[in-house]
């Protein structure tokens, strides 16, 4: 597969998301500039953490402006795979390609720390190679993580079974302890009604190799490098 991976002024993930895929997972990969305008080469859409535009007005809300975004908008309107991580995520939501937004977390507090993920929700090409009620091991890192949605919205995520990560403890036990942020029914990643957009807190890039504490985060880009390899057979 060829990953288009995102650079905006101020993002840092970008070689984080590159090594992995290119170097570690054998893909091929390339960081964009956010003045790109065209997609079409392209399989799959990465946009990675972050401090785009300094964060400046709210977190994700300039960037959400940037001319790549609207071929963002259009390659996921195709039904093709996208993935928003930290500050993508929080782009994704100022882009209403996803609901909801990402504030402040409740301690007021960076976090930089690992997390447990429990695996739930509908289909999606981002994590359908994990198995349902699965718990993997992801870090986070960020400020604003915070996912806040009225509770018509976070009701109908539930019900269409678009809440695809929710944060909890090694048992997979769902509980206010293993919250890192105060996000919304501990909520750490959902998808889209298509399930082709993901948007996700946790930094899956900082888990590729054993070497920096654990290669989780690999589950969800071999599950969309599988179904791809599986369309072609």
């Amino acid at each position: 597969m060829k990953f288009a991976i995102v650079r905006f002024p101020g993002t840092w993930s970008d070689r984080d998301c590159y090594h992995v895929l290119h170097n570690v997972l054998e893909q091929q990969a390339e960081i964009i500039w956010h003045r790109e305008t065209d997609l079409s080469r392209f399989d799959a859409v990465v946009l990675p953490g972050g401090f785009s535009y300094g964060d400046y007005l709210r977190t994700g809300a300039i960037a959400r402006f940037s001319p790549v975004m609207e071929a963002v908008t259009t390659f996921a309107e195709a039904g093709k795979p996208v993935i928003g991580i930290c500050n993508g995520f929080q782009v994704l939501c100022e882009s209403h390609l996803l609901p909801g937004a990402l504030i402040r977390n409740q301690s007021l507090q960076f976090r930089c720390e690992w997390a447990y993920l429990r695996r739930e929700g509908g289909a999606t090409p981002w994590a359908d190679g994990i198995r349902d009620g699965e718990v993997i091991r992801v870090p986070i890192s960020h400020g604003e993580g915070n996912y806040f949605a009225d509770n018509r919205t976070l009701d109908e995520l539930e019900l269409r079974g678009r809440v695809v990560f929710r944060y909890c403890e090694a048992s997979g036990e769902v509980t206010p302890a293993s919250n890192p942020n105060g996000s919304a029914r501990n909520i750490a990643g959902i998808i889209n009604a298509r399930g082709n957009v993901l948007g996700m807190m946790p930094h899956p890039e900082r888990a590729g190799e054993e070497l920096v504490g654990g290669s989780d985060g690999n589950r969800m880009w071999e599950s969309l490098i599988g179904q791809a390899v599986a369309a072609v057979r």
